[in-house]
């Protein structure tokens, strides 16, 4: 199985001619966004408490701003479109109110 490719949290823009791990003032040439943020890190993850995976890393509050988490690995597939709904939460919904065919 193959990663998916590192791509920008916010605009979804190709950060593959970025070297890592990204420093701290990163941002993606595309939309400006600070990269070396927690919705970049392999370890987020909002069904953990404080949205982490990785158990002794410190609790960041904004977890779209630059923070100091020795901790972040840069992971793809983290753009999320506006509105998208992904498979899970599509299942999810289904579960709670049925399928609406």
């Amino acid at each position: 199985m193959s990663e998916a490719p590192l791509v920008c949290w916010k605009c979804g823009a190709s950060l593959a001619s970025l070297s890592l791990p990204f420093l701290r003032t990163e941002e993606c040439r595309t939309c400006r966004a600070e990269l070396h943020v927690c919705r970049m890190c392999r370890f987020y993850d909002t069904s953990k408490a404080k949205s982490c995976s990785e158990p002794v890393a410190d609790e960041v509050q904004d977890k779209t701003r630059a923070n100091f988490c020795g901790y972040l690995v840069a992971a793809g597939g983290r753009f999320q479109p506006r509105g998208a709904v992904t498979d899970a939460t599509k299942t999810a919904l289904e579960s709670l109110f049925g399928s609406k065919k």
